[in-house]
């Protein structure tokens, strides 16, 4: 069993998007890390906004999609700080592999399958 509802993964993606937002004024890191980091803000945000599940806003992407989606952005953000350059930006390292391995255990324990209200 999943235990992860479709409105339960909803808030924890409008927190993740809060997250990405304030993670580079919280944690202390510039530069690129800063600008990937609030732009995966926004792209979070846009496929909460569009995904079919209680907490989206205009319900056109289905929630199985959203859920392959995420199960490809985590391990891409986990290998992001060493493929663009900023893994000795020690911050940005642990935040990006941490919220990667996030987005991946938050798939795993998410029923995409279930009914949507």
């Amino acid at each position: 069993m999943k235990p992860i509802s479709a409105s339960l993964h909803g808030y924890l993606d409008y927190a993740t998007v809060v997250f990405f937002l304030l993670a580079p004024t919280l944690f202390g890191f510039d530069g690129l890390p800063a600008v990937i980091s609030r732009t995966l803000a926004f792209v979070h945000l846009a496929v909460t906004l569009i995904s079919d599940f209680p907490l989206g806003a205009y319900r056109r992407l289905p929630f199985p999609v959203h859920g392959l989606i995420e199960r490809v952005v985590g391990p891409a953000l986990v290998v992001l700080p060493f493929l663009f350059g900023f893994s000795d930006i020690e911050a940005a390292r642990f935040f990006f592999i941490l919220m990667g391995l996030g987005i991946v255990l938050v798939s795993w324990l998410t029923n995409y399958r279930a009914p949507v209200e």
